[in-house]
């Protein structure tokens, strides 16, 4: 659904802040009044609270990473290991009610919850920061992962240090040991966040800021809170309302990149060195004017099938768009990939020799032309409210469109500056080229193999 336009005022600030700081105030009131922490024991709410909690942190958890993941973001990896730290101790604790799992108290299945809100607090604080690349992103989650899956396996054999047999309910050394300075460092992410929102507000990194005050005040409340009492439930309460907040920031943003106001400054306005691959088939109108929509459909689709695959899993190209019968495919978009020129080359190699599979069963379809072209172009989020999109422009982009267009069908032609990062291309050339925007004509190429691929 289209995002909404929110004017943010002094008032509206303020009265956020407000209502922020309201649970921090209502947990110190029940405190200091111990008639008000009314006590009220029931395991199945405590159960459901405690693992609706973890599915929506879950839920972040996998859309947040796989943004990240798209778009090479490291804030946004960040962000998804913080809530995957929720998500994961958060689980192990809900499995701590009684008669759910164990029939006795757990002290690693209690103090799952601390462990993991502090550890989520790390990655909320770096998430702050500005870091380059992602290439460590996945090691890192596995390393998460195995983490709580050792966590867990501690808990259940009550191996050391989680063999004792009492559990800790309130405040002692070690859990305040663990809450000043997970307090502390998502109350420094929620500050550099709100200077973030200042400059360019918006709903998500507002709903991010609360999120890490919730998720503070949660700490404070599970410290200090007394076992089944409306304190104790306060900070269950705290982190399921933060969670939530992000999760309605998400359904409101347009659907396409929901977490495009987390985006680090390099993912929205950097610059590349890539790589850019069209192709399109040529005959395309002709063959559209002679036959029904649905014969259309269905010869796109055939094509789509299997060229596609050959271009993203095969190559590690990102589909830029899909408009008609044309397609533009995108090498190195998140810096990862020195060896861009190889992979177009190669992708497009391997999309022309799957299209000939097909066009061998149906010898009256149109045939694909490919062209790729190399070098400097601008990575940036284009668009507004109701229709934003991630991609790349620049006159590398616009080059390899053209030559596109020159290529030959079935054939695979590309670029000089493709070319020149290709010692290994056995090519033919294909003549000076005018190309529409430039100047001088320039000399193009028929890519015919790459050496060692023949």
């Amino acid at each position: 659904m289209p995002e909404r336009k929110f004017v943010y005022t002094p008032a509206m600030v303020g009265l956020t802040a407000l209502v922020l700081v309201l649970p921090l105030i209502g947990l110190v009131l029940v405190l200091q009044e111990p008639r008000f922490d009314v006590h009220w024991e029931h395991h199945p709410a405590h159960f459901w609270l405690v693992l609706l909690t973890a599915a929506l942190s879950a839920v972040l958890a996998y859309t947040t990473g796989a943004a990240a993941l798209r778009r090479g973001d490291a804030r946004v990896l960040f962000v998804s290991l913080a809530f995957l730290s929720a998500a994961g101790f958060l689980g192990l604790h809900a499995l701590a009610t009684p008669k759910v799992l164990l029939d006795t108290p757990n002290v690693g299945f209690t103090l799952a919850t601390p462990i993991g809100v502090a550890l989520a607090s790390v990655f909320a604080f770096l998430s702050s920061l500005t870091v380059s690349g992602i290439a460590w992103g996945r090691r890192l989650r596995v390393g998460l992962l195995v983490l709580m899956a050792l966590w867990a396996a501690a808990s259940v054999l009550r191996l050391w240090p989680l063999h004792a047999t009492s559990v800790p309910e309130v405040a002692d050394g070690i859990l305040t040991a663990l809450a000043v300075p997970t307090v502390l460092l998502y109350c420094v992410a929620a500050a550099r966040y709100l200077r973030t929102w200042w400059a360019r507000p918006s709903l998500m990194l507002l709903s991010m800021i609360a999120a890490f005050v919730l998720l503070g005040e949660a700490m404070v409340a599970l410290v200090f809170a007394r076992n089944w009492a409306l304190s104790w439930w306060e900070w269950h309460v705290l982190m399921l309302g933060a969670f939530v907040l992000v999760v309605a920031g998400v359904r409101i943003q347009w659907y396409e990149e929901r977490f495009a106001d987390l985006y680090q400054e390099d993912t929205v306005s950097g610059r590349r060195e890539l790589s850019v691959l069209f192709a399109d088939l040529q005959g395309f109108t002709s063959f559209s004017e002679q036959h029904d929509p649905s014969e259309v459909t269905a010869m796109l689709n055939t094509y789509f099938q299997v060229v596609v695959p050959q271009v993203v899993r095969r190559h590690g190209g990102d589909v830029d768009r899909i408009i008609g019968d044309a397609l533009m495919v995108t090498f190195n978009k998140r810096g990862d990939q020195p060896d861009h020129a190889h992979r177009a080359a190669e992708a497009g190699l391997a999309l022309q020799k799957a299209a000939a599979a097909v066009q061998d069963a149906h010898p009256n379809w149109p045939r694909f032309r490919v062209g790729i072209n190399s070098g400097i172009a601008s990575v940036t989020l284009l668009g507004t409210e109701g229709g934003r999109t991630h991609t790349v422009i620049g006159d590398t982009v616009n080059v390899a469109s053209r030559i596109e267009g020159k290529a030959p069908g079935g054939a695979v032609a590309i670029g000089p500056a493709t070319k020149a990062l290709l010692p290994e291309a056995r090519t033919e050339s294909l003549g000076l080229v005018s190309l529409k925007g430039k100047a001088e004509p320039v000399e193009v190429y028929q890519l015919l193999a790459l050496r060692g691929n023949e």
